[in-house]
């Protein structure tokens, strides 16, 4: 199967996945449910403080490029490893057939970390934002490349009024300058990786960021593997780093954390 085509089959796939969840629970359910929520934990101010770089470190088992990336995957472990360490925040991979993730993954983190959760999907349906918020994420990724301007705009004002922070992510100036439409963006994911090839490359950084308004807050994801690339991100002026592969690949989780963010 040709590597393009990974997109398109996990999009599809996610279609069928969302027909059943609304069969089990309908959108109707869920936004009663969700009025007697708990307000969520602000994701923004916790990944974006002065002179610093926050980590937003990712929970994920496996992904198309590599497979099973943590053979004995534990996600209690791993919850209170991110908890110990002091983690801004933690990205959950909910995606079940491509990554190995589960929404249930959301609340089971909660339990065991104080940092806010950001749900890492691929997000196409107001449906998913409400259900983001009752399976108890603070924020959710949003890709640029996955949606028309109409859907950013209704989807980021859905996550506004359940209070929901957005992390809005591009690879390409096109997608960039296609959310720098909208001022209520304010958190910026440059994504290293392209998500049609899963091909990882340092340069779209370098390329992307220069062209960012300076109140825009900016994360950097993918491929981020040393604490000289965590460096070069500082000084430039990132906001946040949302790092997974490394720390999830590493036999001593911690041990890495703390050598990648020179902790």
């Amino acid at each position: 199967m040709p590597k393009n085509d990974i997109l398109k089959e996990i999009i599809a796939k996610k279609k069928e996945k969302i027909l059943l969840a609304k069969q089990q629970l309908s959108e109707v359910d869920l936004k009663t449910r969700i009025q007697s929520l708990a307000p969520t934990r602000p994701f923004i101010e916790a990944i974006h403080k002065p002179r610093t770089i926050s980590l937003i470190a990712e929970i994920k088992r496996q992904s198309p490029s590599r497979g099973i990336i943590r053979e004995n995957f534990n996600l209690q472990e791993i919850a209170l490893i991110y908890q110990e360490t002091g983690v801004q925040a933690i990205s959950v991979l909910t995606e079940e057939d491509y990554f190995g993730g589960s929404l249930f993954f959301i609340n089971e983190v909660k339990g065991l970390a104080s940092a806010p959760i950001l749900r890492k999907d691929f997000i196409i349906e107001p449906y998913q934002i409400y259900e983001s918020r009752f399976y108890g994420a603070d924020a959710i990724l949003l890709i640029a490349a996955l949606l028309t301007q109409g859907e950013i705009s209704e989807f980021i004002g859905l996550c506004a009024e359940l209070g929901l922070d957005c992390l809005v992510e591009v690879h390409t100036e096109k997608e960039l300058k296609k959310i720098l439409k909208f001022k209520e963006v304010s958190l910026i994911g440059i994504n290293n990786r392209d998500l049609r090839t899963f091909e990882v490359d340092f340069k779209t950084t370098e390329k992307l960021f220069p062209l960012i308004p300076k109140d825009k807050i900016v994360v950097v994801e993918s491929g981020i593997k040393s604490y000289q690339d965590v460096l070069f991100l500082k000084i430039l002026g990132v906001s946040a780093v949302l790092i997974g592969g490394a720390f999830m690949e590493a036999q001593d989780i911690k041990k890495k954390v703390e050598e990648i963010m020179g902790w």
